[in-house]
Formats: C-alpha cells, sequence, structure tokens
C-alpha cells in the first residue's frame, strides 16, 4: 500500500504560466522524491504599467512517501 503527500507551491517565471509550472515542478525535485502528480490550482500575475511582469501557478505536488 503506498502513502501519497500532497503540498502548495507557488513558482513564477517572466515568461509564461508553462514556465512558472515547470520551474516550480524542477524546484520541488530538488528536495521532493517520487513526485507522482501536479495539480495546478490557480494562475496569478504580477502587472506594472499595464503588462504582466511576473507570471505565478499555484500548484499542489502529490509525492508517494517512503
Amino acid at each position: 500500500m503506498s502513502v501519497i503527500r500532497v503540498t502548495e507551491i507557488v513558482a513564477t517565471s517572466e515568461k509564461s504560466w508553462q514556465d512558472a509550472v515547470e520551474n516550480g515542478l524542477e524546484r520541488a525535485g530538488k528536495t521532493i522524491r517520487n513526485i507522482r502528480g501536479v495539480d495546478v490550482t490557480s494562475w496569478k500575475a504580477e502587472v506594472k504599467e499595464g503588462k504582466i511582469k511576473e507570471y505565478r501557478a499555484v500548484m499542489k505536488i502529490a509525492f508517494e512517501v517512503e
């Protein structure tokens, strides 16, 4: 029987929301083993002078507990 734990993170990018998700997954993978899935729960952005300056992805990372 396996046990899955879920943790929430916020990842950022100056390029795109997809890049933010990929950055978050890459960074999470440095300290979390056995990642099984990602659930993006919301998209946010920081806007300055009418343009998006930073894309933010709020996501839940699911991983198997050893």
